[in-house]
């Protein structure tokens, strides 16, 4: 039988995930006990706190009024016991962020911060879409970009600079441009924004201000690796952040393109849901991350 911190614990997890099954898993806990100890929970309590279907469950006015109340003595109690263990963080965090961001960024230093904070255990997931931090079960994401989305509170990391590259053979059969009026005859790869559905088109300064340049494409991708890889096998120009192309450039597998007319720079973020207090896990990820990025040669 698992006691009722654990069962409010379990409770919060099933409303988050959408799922006995997923929360069961992730508290490690078979999906059976889960279930009774649900409802155990709503005999307790002299009320029901679900709505189930086959698809779907959702909670009832008590258990979404419940379910307010516990995540904040969760957090609470989360709090009072990092203060008895000397202010320690532990528990699993769960992170999401770009694969490449990741690689480049993050994992030099993790070792150094796994090592200041032992008792966290760190579940790192790589995407580009903007997950639903709640439903997914998420502590944590890194995005690029501006995401419309007001349920979660921003903190800025830093802005990082893009830059135009295409591969030497798309140089050598289409010639390198000098000025953004010689962009006629071009092609880019495509990036599919997963946002509006369209392709996205390329952007330089001109000047003080910057001007779209919607240039053809003969393949487009929604993913930024395989955008990436398309310009690398020649298919046509691509804009991304200067990290991602730096070892491709040393390599001599792509070549900057028009360095004086550069994309403008995009904003780099970390989101955490604001419908809860921060916890002490995601509280010295955040302070750790922000000054990884400060100290980061972009």
């Amino acid at each position: 039988m698992i006691d009722r911190f654990d069962t409010m614990r379990l409770f919060v997890r099933v409303l988050e995930r959408g799922s006995f099954t997923k929360a069961a898993a992730d508290l490690n806990i078979p999906r059976s006990t889960a279930s009774e100890a649900i409802q155990r929970l709503e005999r307790d309590l002299g009320s029901r706190l679900l709505e189930r279907t086959t698809r779907h469950i959702a909670p009832t006015p008590d258990g979404a009024a419940y379910y307010q109340r516990c995540v904040s003595i969760l957090a609470d109690l989360e709090e009072a016991e990092g203060a008895l263990r000397g202010h320690e963080p532990s528990g699993t965090l769960r992170i999401d962020a770009p694969g490449t961001l990741t690689r480049v960024f993050l994992l030099p230093h993790l070792s150094a911060f796994l090592s200041k904070y032992p008792n966290i255990t760190l579940q790192l997931g790589q995407t580009e879409r903007l997950v639903d931090l709640v439903r997914e079960g998420v502590d944590c994401v890194i995005r690029a970009g501006n995401p419309e989305d007001s349920s979660m509170i921003r903190r800025n990391l830093t802005s990082i600079p893009e830059i135009t590259c295409a591969s030497p053979d798309y140089i050598a059969q289409h010639g390198n441009p000098i000025s953004v009026d010689d962009l006629e005859g071009h092609k880019m790869v495509g990036f599919l924004s997963s946002r509006s559905g369209s392709t996205m088109p390329l952007e330089f300064k001109v000047g003080k201000r910057f001007e779209e340049v919607p240039l053809p494409a003969t393949v487009v991708a929604n993913d930024a690796d395989t955008v990436h890889h398309l310009a690398r096998e020649g298919f046509g120009l691509v804009q991304a952040p200067r990290y991602r192309f730096l070892e491709d450039i040393k390599a001599g597998r792509l070549v900057e393109v028009l360095p004086k007319a550069p994309p403008p720079p995009i904003s780099l973020a970390a989101y955490y849901p604001q419908n809860r207090q921060l916890s002490p896990r995601v509280r010295v990820f955040l302070d750790w991350v922000t000054s990884v990025f400060d100290k980061a040669v972009l």
